[in-house]
């Protein structure tokens, strides 16, 4: 699901992008993923649903890609992947 959404704190239009990981194994997961997606350009903000393995990162997509938004989490030890829904 990738929709434009206005942020409050960033002064592009963002999207709305959905990463999916089934290798989310604790809840320390859930800040270390937020605050490094939320330490890239673009990202205007980040959230993880420990639960459901989504993470839906608020960005603009001229300054970072979902692809780069999955590496960075991959980085921390965890696949992710864009996902549609």
């Amino acid at each position: 699901m990738n929709r434009t959404t206005p942020a409050i704190d960033h002064p592009e239009p963002t999207i709305r992008t959905v990463l999916r990981s089934d290798e989310l194994t604790c809840p320390s997961c859930i800040e270390k993923i937020e605050r490094r997606l939320g330490r890239m350009p673009g990202v205007a903000r980040s959230r993880v649903h420990f639960a459901t393995g989504r993470i839906e990162v608020d960005h603009d997509p001229k300054t970072v890609t979902p692809d780069e938004l999955a590496a960075a989490v991959s980085e921390l030890g965890y696949r992710a992947t864009p996902s549609p829904f």
